[in-house]
């Protein structure tokens, strides 16, 4: 129960594992048409799904340890500072989580596991803030940029689900699909952290209180313009760049609507969240799976 509990509140998989199960099946989708290889197997979707999944999981487990002082200042409502689950508890849960992607990687394809590797490193270098912590706190923009370098590494792994099997070698054309999914991880990140200044949390560091709402905002929305830019150039190399442009347009006019509406009245910073999480849908959904299905 007490494991049911911190999922809901820490890592809800109704809402974080369709998601991500849009981004890997789009990687895994979107590397097969760049290649011309037809439909992948279900193995590199399942695969790719999981060990994605993990990844996440491992992400918020990581933050739970950088995390624990402040939150045990700040956040006692959480489920580690008000005892519901141990610190240690969480840490074998990280290496069993590590076990199962190391497994899954080697059944799939040998080589994959130097390429989850590099996850892993890049993930303990996020946990340890890249050995500068004080730094990049104080230069929160910098902070952003280096912790969001985790999502084309994700994003890479996904993709070698396709391409490193038979020895293989990653395709042409691949940067501009993982510079979109670093832009979409920006847009996801200040997504999440904006605040009318009724609803902020002292202790709890959010975009809108760093920056104000209006620059916040105006932040959060040229990381949509980016990610559509890298989409459409990404969706060039697979002949999809039309569609893509279109419905991430029009998303982005509605977005646009939403970000006036916060800056000028009290509405809720949750409203640009669920953006943010229909955005990347529908990001994944164009880039690689429906044009997949449409070929």
């Amino acid at each position: 129960m007490k494991w049911w509990i911190y999922q809901r509140e820490r890592f809800p998989l109704l809402a974080h594992g369709p998601l991500i199960l849009a981004f890997s099946s789009c990687a895994v989708s979107y590397v097969a048409l760049l290649m011309d290889r037809g439909i992948p197997s279900w193995t590199s979707y399942a695969v790719a799904f999981v060990v994605c999944l993990v990844f996440f999981l491992q992400l918020r487990i990581a933050d739970e340890f950088k995390d624990r002082e402040d939150d045990a200042r700040w956040r006692p409502y959480r489920p580690v500072p008000r005892g519901l689950i141990r610190l240690a508890e969480l840490r074998v849960v990280f290496v069993i989580g590590a076990v199962l992607q190391a497994g899954l990687a080697y059944a799939l394809s040998p080589a994959l596991l130097w390429v989850l590797l590099l996850g892993w490193v890049y993930l303990a270098l996020m946990s340890v803030e890249f050995f500068c912590r004080d730094w990049l706190k104080a230069r929160p923009v910098i902070y952003l940029l280096t912790h969001m370098g985790i999502m084309p590494l994700v994003d890479l792994f996904a993709t070698a689900c396709v391409w490193s099997l038979n020895h293989g070698t990653m395709p042409e054309g691949l940067s501009w699909f993982l510079a979109a999914s670093f832009c979409n991880g920006v847009v996801i990140e200040i997504g999440r952290k904006l605040r009318q200044p009724a609803q902020e949390e002292e202790g709890v560091e959010t975009y809108s209180a760093l920056w104000g709402k209006r620059r916040a905002v105006v932040t959060w929305l040229m990381a949509m313009a980016a990610t559509l830019f890298c989409a459409w150039n990404a969706g060039r190399a697979i002949g999809f760049d039309l569609p893509i442009a279109l419905s991430l347009g029009l998303l982005m006019a509605g977005s646009l609507i939403l970000a006036k509406n916060y800056t000028l009245t009290s509405m809720k910073g949750s409203h640009l969240e669920k953006m943010s999480a229909l955005w990347t849908l529908v990001l994944y959904l164009t880039l690689g799976i429906i044009p997949l299905l449409n070929r």
